[in-house]
Parts: C-alpha cells; structure tokens; sequence
C-alpha cells in the first residue's frame, strides 16, 4: 500500500506514534509519506520506502495567524495526486481529521476517491476537542472518516461520551519497538547516576500541568525518606521551573536531576528501577509502556487507559489522581526488598510484550484493507 501520515513532528505521543507506525509499515514493503511542517522527531532513518514532504507555510502581512490548515490540505492534495497514495492515516483529531476531509473533496474534483483513517490520541477529545469552538468540527470529522481508532478502550468510550458519534471506532493499542526499547548494560552511568548504589526512580514527560510533575518530587521525597535515591527527571515544558523550585523548597533538589529533553530515553531507563506517572489525564501511558520494556515496573494513577497497561500487583501499581500518600506507599514496597523488585521488573517486561510491535502492526494493516475495501464499495 502507498499510505500518507499526518502528524505532529514533535516529541508528543501521538507524534511519536505516528512516527514509530510510519517507520515500521516502511520496514514491511509498504510505502509511506509523511506529511507535516517538519521533519518528525523520531523519523531518524530513511530507506526506499520512506519519504517526507515538508508543508510550507506562506506569511501574509494579511494574516494575524499562519493558514497551515489551507497550506497542508493544498500539500495533500499535491501528494495524493502525484503519488498515487492509496490511502491517508491522520494522527490528531485537530486539525488534521478536518483537513483531510477537505482535500478528500478536492480530490474527488479530479476523479480520485482516497479514503481517510483518523487516530484519536487523546488530548484531542478529552481536552481541546470539548472546547466549544472545536467540537462541531472533531465531531463533524470524526464522522466524515472513513475508519477511526483509538489508543485504549478508555478513550474510545470519551468519544461516544464526549460527542456525537455515528459511526464505529476501533482499539488498536500503541506498541513499542523491542529493538530499541530493551534494558541495555549500562552499570558505568548507573554508578554515576547512583554511586551510593542508592535507587534510581524516573519521570518522563512534557512538563503540562496534567503530568502532575510536582506530584512526582513529593513521591520521591517520601520514598527518599526510607530508601536512599536518585530521581531523573526527562522532558521539559511549562511546570518545569515550578518543579524545580519545589524539589528546593523539599530538600531534595541535590538528588534529583533535570535532564531535558532526550532523544535516547531508553538509555535512562536502562539505570531506573521504578518510573513514576501521576498524570491526572493518559489516554494511554506510552511512557510508561516504553519503562516497562526496559524492565521498569511502574507506579502510577488509574486514570485513562494506565489500568488497561498498568497491571495492579505485578508491572507496578495505580492509585487514586493526587493520592501521594498512597503512590508513595506503593513504591517504596516495590523498592525495598531487592527480591520484590526484580519480581516486578519481570512483570513489567512481561507484561509490555503483550504490546510488542509485531503483533500490533497487523492489527493496523487489517484495518487499512478493511477501510479500503468498504471504501470501494461505497464509491
């Protein structure tokens, strides 16, 4: 198949999803075109079968804001034309379920019918897509695809909450590559991180209030309190600089590193020996899968989809949104017997192969039949 994918190019999950999808339907034979204003984060190789077009954006002294939506449903419509794609896979209800449906009608000016899969990631319904000023259009998209999916089964029921849905939404989970994703020997950083052997506890994330990151240096206080530990802290966003001053105020600060943003997250989480996630919103908790295939058992909330990733008991354990008290209990259980945390670390890994990329890359490629075959029926 020739499949174009929208996406947002940055370090968010659905881009990072988008991304990591695009690469392994590329490394199937498939061919695939990304389309978007740059150069997707973690689109670090090309081959035969990977191509990027970048969308340009004109600037007008007229315009108080870019046209990107003009600018890309133009470069669509370009790109389906001339490579003859087969079908288009948009990340992100907004605004790319909606700029695809426009170039779909501007297509079918020439005579091409290209059907359009829309993949709900999150934020695009259970935040931006309730504001008033966008509902009617993620509703109006969501039902002009010609096939959507979800990440978990929490989201897709926000969905049918949320809007006024029609038609059938599919659960396809993220995946995670095992190729790239595996706990890696890296004792020399580990000692460095830790050199009193103390444990080592990771956040990753970006930084908005939803990931509750001060949530995490009052976890780590708690647990420091009992178990000598190191916390790393990956990402960068707005709550950093709040973050940072509250590890002062708490006394922790000389035991908590802030990292920013990085490119080889699996490196980190080689050295950890418990993630945390005290989001109060995750659609799915694709970080905390990426943790778990590292052998990282994880403690988080059980909010969204974590309770369908986060098994209670065994790859880690969920608590109630804000309860630090009891997400502090958790994970010092976890961490202060050596034989229990190499239990739940195995559990953890265990329970991320269930999401291994070979077996969810055919769930994607079925659909996409699917989708194209009621798609000419319907033509």
């Amino acid at each position: 198949m020739k499949i174009g994918i929208v996406c947002y190019p940055t370090f968010g999950g659905s881009g990072v999803v988008a991304t990591e999808l695009g690469k392994a339907l590329a490394s199937n034979g498939h061919e695939i075109h990304f389309i978007t204003y740059s150069q997707p984060a973690r689109l670090d190789f090309f081959s035969e079968n990977l191509y990027y077009h970048e969308v340009a954006v004109a600037q007008y002294p007229l315009f108080d804001f870019s046209p990107y939506e003009s600018a890309l449903a133009s470069k669509l419509v370009d790109v389906v034309r001339f490579e003859k794609l087969d079908l288009l896979h948009v990340h992100y209800a907004i605004p790319h379920a909606s700029v695809a449906y426009l170039a779909k009608q501007i297509l079918a000016t020439y005579g091409i019918h290209v059907p359009v899969v829309t993949t709900l990631h999150g934020t695009d319904i259970t935040l931006v897509g309730k504001d008033k000023s966008f509902s009617p259009v993620v509703t109006f998209s969501i039902n002009q695809s010609d096939g959507v999916t979800t990440v978990s089964e929490s989201l897709r029921q926000q969905t049918y909450d949320s809007f006024d849905i029609k038609r059938d939404i599919k659960v396809i989970p993220n995946f995670i590559d095992f190729s790239r994703f595996h706990n890696k020997n890296r004792e020399h950083f580990k000692r460095a991180i830790a050199p009193g052997n103390e444990r080592v506890l990771t956040h990753t994330s970006n930084f908005r209030k939803v990931k509750n990151t001060q949530d995490v240096i009052r976890i780590f206080q708690k647990v420091n309190e009992q178990i000598p530990s190191k916390l790393l802290m990956v990402g960068d966003g707005p709550e950093r600089r709040n973050t940072e001053e509250l590890a002062r105020q708490l006394g922790v600060s000389q035991d908590v590193r802030f990292l920013g943003k990085q490119d080889a997250i699996e490196e980190i989480l080689s050295v950890s020996d418990l993630f945390l996630m005290p989001s109060s919103s995750e659609s799915f908790g694709l970080a905390a899968l990426e943790a778990m295939a590292c052998h990282v058992p994880v403690v988080s909330t059980n909010t969204g989809g974590l309770p369908e990733l986060n098994v209670y008991g065994e790859s880690g354990f969920l608590s109630d949104i804000g309860d630090v008290e009891d997400m502090s209990k958790h994970a010092i259980f976890i961490l202060e017997d050596c034989d229990r945390l190499q239990q739940f670390k195995e559990a953890a890994f265990q329970r991320a192969k269930e999401f291994d990329l070979p077996k969810i890359l055919p769930l994607y490629e079925n659909y996409y039949e699917q989708v194209l075959q009621d798609s000419k029926k319907n033509a």
